[in-house]
């Protein structure tokens, strides 16, 4: 029985055969960090913990990509494939800096799609305009980190943006023939259930086409680990992970594509929670929920109502 709208599936729909995510890194920078907005970065930030981009050094893009697509291929027996800019903020530079970038994409026949992670504080309509050209090849995603919809917490956490900074993005975003997805976390300090499943309802209420939800990890050198090291923040356990989760998607719009439940971390770099590594287990663990307290994509939703 299927519980939510697995990524795997809708690709599977959408092109007709298996498709490999490629992640590069571009060499953008984040305005979070390089002291436009701070210098500190969000409490949790470390790039180099959560994406294998980066900790290839002196690569270039098309390099990147090349290698990414043969495992891809080797791997996977993927045919096609999602180039994924990922790492840092990948419209933070000037237009003509973004095309150079993109259009190294065009070398490569097999690539399907592009997904461009950001914040939403970094977009505006010259660029959106840029960005928009290339649906006429690729299917497009627009990924914006929200984290979540509580101002005060995206405050604590040192976001330096609001939520109402991110609906003016999605605002600008649609009608492009643009898919958009937000990236959320779960467990961040302070929040309840109840937070999360709030910024569950908002996402659905303004109609987005996927999400990603992340558990809160601590890794080295981080503002986080700080916290954690003094007894100020206390990582979810596996178990309450599991069971917000399942709520959090009970109440996202059944037609929304979850692109993942599940983070990265080297060994080297994970300070807490050390669950998070087990990956499928955690899957296997809110399906399971899901399934026992008789929860699907949209029910939550449904009972609101």
């Amino acid at each position: 029985m299927t519980t939510y709208y697995k990524f795997s599936e809708y690709l599977k729909k959408r092109f007709g055969c298996r498709v490999h995510k490629v992640t590069v890194d571009a060499a953008f920078s984040c305005p979070n960090i390089d002291g436009t907005l701070s210098k500190e970065g969000c409490i949790f930030c470390n790039n180099y913990s959560f994406s294998p981009a980066v900790r290839k050094k002196n690569i270039t893009l098309e390099q990147q990509i090349s290698e990414g697509i043969e495992y891809g291929r080797k791997r996977y027996r993927a045919k096609k494939f999602i180039v994924y800019f990922q790492p840092y903020s990948n419209t933070y530079a000037p237009v003509k800096v973004l095309k150079k970038r993109y259009d190294v994409l065009r070398k490569f026949p097999d690539i399907a799609g592009i997904a461009i992670g950001t914040r939403p504080d970094l977009i505006d309509e010259e660029k959106l305009n840029l960005i928009e050209t290339y649906t006429k090849y690729y299917e497009v995603w627009m990924e914006y980190g929200l984290q979540s919809v509580n101002d005060t917490t995206l405050k604590l956490i040192n976001r330096n943006h609001t939520y109402a900074d991110f609906l003016k993005a999605i605002d600008i975003t649609k009608n492009r023939g643009l898919k958009i997805c937000a990236h959320v976390i779960i467990g961040l300090p302070g929040e309840t259930k109840e937070d999360a499943i709030k910024t569950a309802r908002e996402c659905s209420h303004i109609r987005l086409d996927g999400i990603k939800i992340h558990p809160l990890y601590i890794v080295k050198g981080t503002v986080l680990e700080k916290m954690f090291l003094e007894g100020k923040y206390r990582p979810l356990e596996m178990e309450n992970f599991v069971e917000i989760t399942a709520e959090f998607i009970a109440h996202l719009n059944p037609e929304m594509v979850i692109q993942r439940l599940t983070a990265d971390c080297p060994q080297e770099m994970l300070v807490a929670p050390l669950w998070i590594r087990q990956k499928q287990q955690m899957i296997k663990e809110i399906e399971k929920k899901m399934l026992r307290d008789n929860l699907s994509q949209g029910k939550g939703l449904n009972n609101d109502s």
